[in-house]
């Protein structure tokens, strides 16, 4: 008995000393590398790659200077008439009208996938690039994350060779990326997206219910107004009848997710989450992973996560606290400062456009950055 004592507290006292060793692994965040043929660029939160709509976006400044030439595209931007246009030299060329919400190519060739501006920077949809100017992109993990990947017949290297040969480099990007977060107040604790954009501020993550067209369209305003970003989690009849505000949302770039309700008598929650991806595709040609699921189980939430479902679970849930004047926006704001990292914010349908507006402009004033919600921060 005394043998298996000394062991069993032998056993007990390694495994207090690992643990320690492993947290910090665990809060570390998911980066998405970008390189071009075999070269790997510099790592952003600016310009980092994301998931919308089940598609893959790419920074459009990819293709700016020597970088896109090595691709043999070349990038132009004219703010004014809020238009992207993606060339090369053999006169193809992709015109991505931000104003319109609209993709064509010079020969008058209409596209579904619209492109996206995000804090400044136009993404552009990795498909209709590489299908367009017969590139490839791969996604590799690699450790931090994964490597996205465009190249063209100049790359010299196989995808996983390259992966292997760039390590040492893309550990060089990560530690200069925490160590520009460290240096301006930023700091990863493994909360929403593991590091803090910003100087003084830090990510919001605004998840609305879509239910009432109405609230939903004052909400865009609010949004559009102030350049920010929330996620809308639609229910199937929203899905079913605002195809118009469904394209809206995807052309501004929020984050469009399904509303389900575990309870329903008639159907699963998989059933659901699937008809809404087929509404979904039908009014906007897009397909979701992000979900929020009402009354489940965690039986439940378990079994549509391991089928690939991101499923919400907000930091905070303000549904008890209707943000619909200014001094509902300021106790939000100081709920979300005394939070360390970067925050996720379930708001269900509590909330009015005077509300929101009033809350980004506080928001905006802190340095805090309103994002949405995608299938790698979820």
């Amino acid at each position: 008995m005394r043998h298996k004592e000394k062991w069993a507290a032998l056993v007990l006292a390694l495994a207090l000393l690992v643990q320690p060793l492993l947290l910090p692994a665990q809060a570390a965040p998911t980066v998405y590398f970008t390189a071009v043929n075999d070269y790997v660029l510099e790592l952003s939160d600016d310009t980092m790659p994301f998931w919308s709509g089940g598609y893959l976006y790419l920074p459009s400044t990819i293709f700016t200077g020597s970088v896109g030439r090595q691709l043999g595209i070349s990038y132009s931007r004219y703010v004014n008439r809020q238009t992207v246009i993606l060339y090369s030299s053999d006169t193809h060329a992709l015109i991505f009208d931000l104003a319109n919400n609209t993709t064509k190519d010079n020969q008058g060739n209409a596209y579904a996938q619209t492109a996206i501006l995000r804090g400044g920077v136009v993404f552009v949809p990795e498909p209709v690039i590489t299908s367009f100017f017969g590139i490839t992109c791969t996604r590799t993990a690699v450790p931090y994350g994964y490597l996205v990947r465009l190249r063209n017949s100049e790359a010299v290297l196989s995808d996983q060779l390259f992966a292997d040969a760039a390590s040492y480099t893309m550990e060089e990007r990560y530690d200069q990326y925490l160590k520009t977060h460290t240096e301006e107040g930023g700091q990863t604790d493994g909360g929403t997206q593991g590091v803090t954009p910003s100087a003084k501020g830090k990510s919001v993550y605004l998840c609305l219910s879509a239910q009432d067209p109405e609230l939903v369209e004052d909400a865009l305003e609010a949004l559009e107004l102030y350049g920010g970003q929330a996620t809308f989690y639609c229910s199937l009849e929203f899905l079913e009848e605002q195809g118009d505000l469904l394209r809206r949302m995807e052309a501004s770039g929020q984050g469009i997710g399904i509303l389900a309700d575990s309870a329903d008598p008639e159907r699963t929650a998989a059933e659901q989450l699937e008809r809404g991806n087929e509404l979904l595709y039908r009014a906007a040609c897009a397909k979701t992973r992000l979900v929020c699921v009402e009354n489940a189980s965690e039986r439940t939430l378990s079994d549509l996560a391991q089928a690939g479902y991101c499923c919400l679970q907000a930091d905070m849930d303000r549904t008890a606290y209707a943000l619909t004047s200014s001094a509902s926006a300021q106790t939000l704001l100081q709920r979300v400062s005394a939070r360390s990292g970067n925050v996720s914010v379930w708001l269900g349908e509590s909330v009015s456009g005077t509300g929101l507006r009033s809350f980004l402009q506080k928001a905006d004033q802190a340095d805090d950055r309103c994002l949405a919600m995608t299938e790698t921060v979820s």
